[in-house]
């Protein structure tokens, strides 16, 4: 059986590489405006799904409030994990878990998928699968919110071709949307190695969500289309940020 892209592709070195400009200073202005919004208690249990090296996870637990973070990669929970020990937080615990599975039953209050951190499976069953496992995952009344693309804008602006350079190592990107994907095919060449990644989201938009939140037993009570939380727009928002309670 193929390995999963994305299991090749979060564990190398060269993925945090590429994103290295999503900064912490953005990541906690979205989680300032978030937690405003949401306004949690002080002892809410929150999750982190999909968390990568855990830098929503450990603002979160700054914050005081008790978190843990998933991840599919062992590279990314092992930067998570010593991240938070550098940091000296107490409140915050990470595991490697695949996303489709349940990891702990009406427990969360709060469950958040960032920086579009789903769509990425071949089988459609897959990402139902998971949305299935959120809503388990959550306390009756508990919040999913989900940070995704916004792939009709995406599509519309999709650059199909790139090349760029990232610390000194050359890097080719060439993009473009297929079976409902939208894919990115990354080849670089670094200590005399040929190396190639790819990426790919599922282009879900507003109605599919609607029908598979709706199918695991969630009420929408809240579209954002930026990390302002400013209202989403189809045609000119940057971001799909769905706010979602358990019945």
């Amino acid at each position: 059986m193929q390995e999963e892209w994305f299991l090749k592709w979060f564990n190398s070195p060269y993925y945090d590489l590429l994103y290295r400009h999503r900064s912490e200073k953005e990541a906690r202005a979205f989680l300032d405006t978030l937690l405003l919004h949401l306004a949690p208690p002080k002892d809410s249990l929150m999750l982190d799904l999909a968390c990568g090296n855990g830098r929503f996870s450990h603002y979160l637990a700054l914050k005081g409030y008790e978190v843990t973070g998933l991840d599919i990669s062992d590279s990314k929970i092992i930067d998570a994990i010593n991240k938070a020990n550098e940091l000296g937080i107490s409140n915050v615990e990470f595991y490697k878990h695949d996303m489709r599975n349940l990891f702990r039953y009406n427990y969360f209050d709060y469950i958040f998928n960032f920086f579009t951190s789903f769509g990425y499976f071949d089988n459609d069953n897959d990402h139902l699968k998971t949305i299935e496992t959120i809503y388990a995952g959550l306390k009756p009344g508990g919040i999913f919110v989900l940070d995704f693309l916004n792939g009709k804008k995406v599509i519309s602006e999709l650059v199909a071709s790139e090349e760029r350079v990232f610390e000194g190592i050359p890097v080719s990107i060439e993009r473009d949307f297929s079976n409902g994907y939208i894919q990115k095919r990354i080849e670089l060449k670094h200590r005399n190695k040929n190396l190639s990644f790819t990426e790919q989201v599922r282009a879900f938009d507003v109605n599919d969500f609607e029908k598979m939140f709706d199918h695991a037993g969630f009420e929408i009570v809240n579209l954002f289309g930026d990390y302002q939380l400013n209202l989403y727009d189809e045609e000119k928002s940057d971001r799909l940020i769905i706010e979602a309670v358990k019945g």
